[in-house]
């Protein structure tokens, strides 16, 4: 059973991002199973190196996207994205010099911090998207 179960209601609408949201709850899963099945520290290690990357290029092209269409609350939504990005960093080096090991409590952290994220402000400039009469293009922000 996975940590996230994907649903419509984790959906903003944005379908670009929508789909780099499906692929987070993807990873995240992944380091569960991982750590359900005690995969090797080395493979674990490299899940959660890849989350940190999946999740630091979705936060640019989300912070991109909130630039070019003056998104209201962008440097508040950036500094959610710097505290997660932070506290990413330390688990993975903490993991990486086997200073704490991969376990529940840091997935369950992971799972609700973007779970609460894609609900909350996600779902706010989702809401911003939609109530917008402008032309919302996202060309160059598709990546799996």
């Amino acid at each position: 059973m996975p940590i996230v179960e994907w649903d419509a209601r984790l959906e903003i609408g944005i379908e670009p991002f929508d789909e780099h949201h499906k692929h987070l709850v993807a990873m995240l899963n992944k380091a569960y199973d991982a750590l359900v099945c005690e995969a090797p520290a080395e493979n674990v290690g490299d899940i959660l190196a890849e989350l940190f990357d999946y999740a630091s290029y979705h936060f640019v092209a989300e912070e991109f996207w909130m630039t070019e269409h003056r998104y209201p609350r962008l440097q508040e939504h950036v500094e959610e994205h710097t505290r997660f990005t932070q506290r990413l960093v330390e688990l993975c080096q903490e993991y990486r010099q086997k200073e704490t090991s991969l376990s529940l409590e840091v997935l369950t952290f992971l799972r609700e911090w973007l779970t609460h994220h894609i609900l909350g402000s996600d779902a706010d400039y989702g809401r911003y998207a939609t109530a917008s009469e402008k032309n919302f293009t996202l060309a160059g922000v598709n990546r799996e």
